[in-house]
C-alpha cells in the first residue's frame, strides 16, 4: 500500500517506520528538515520537506497515487486541513487525522475524518491495563 505520512515527530516517525517495516511505500513529509534524523537508519521510504496542507507538495509526495493519508503533525488544524484536502480533494478514502483535543476530535468525526486522539487512546489504555 502506498501511504503519505505528514509529520515526522516521534509518533510519525515511529508510524512510518512501522509501516516501512511492514512492506509499505512511504512517503513522510515534515515542514522541519532536522526532524526527518528521527526515521531509522534503515527507512526505505521517501521522506521529503514541505508543508503537507500545501496540494503542489501533496502531488510532489505522490497524493495522486497514494491508498492512504495520515495527518500525524503536532498541530490539530494542519492535521484536520491536511486530512480533508486528502480526503476531499485527492480522494483519499483511507485518511486518519491525529488530534490532542478530544472535544474537536469529535467535531472531526463530524466532518467525516477518522480522528484518533493519542490522549483518549492512551486513558482507554490505561484504564484496560488497570482494569477499571
Amino acid at each position: 500500500m502506498k501511504i503519505i505520512v505528514m509529520g515526522c515527530g516521534s509518533m510519525g516517525a515511529g508510524l512510518a517506520s512501522a509501516l516501512d517495516i511492514e512492506g509499505h511505500e512511504l512517503t513522510i513529509i515534515e515542514l522541519d528538515a532536522s526532524k526527518l534524523t528521527k526515521l531509522p537508519n534503515g527507512f526505505s521510504g521517501t521522506a521529503m520537506v514541505g508543508d503537507g496542507t500545501d496540494e503542489e507538495v501533496l502531488k510532489k509526495a505522490g497524493i495522486e497515487k497514494a491508498d492512504a493519508f495520515i495527518a500525524a503533525s503536532k498541530e490539530d488544524e494542519r492535521n484536520a486541513m491536511a486530512a480533508q484536502i486528502a480526503k476531499k480533494v485527492f480522494s483519499i478514502s483511507r485518511v486518519v487525522c491525529r488530534i490532542y483535543d478530544t472535544q474537536k476530535a469529535e467535531f472531526y468525526e463530524s466532518l467525516d475524518l477518522a480522528a484518533v486522539s493519542p490522549i483518549a487512546a492512551f486513558v482507554g489504555s490505561v484504564k484496560h491495563r488497570l482494569k477499571v
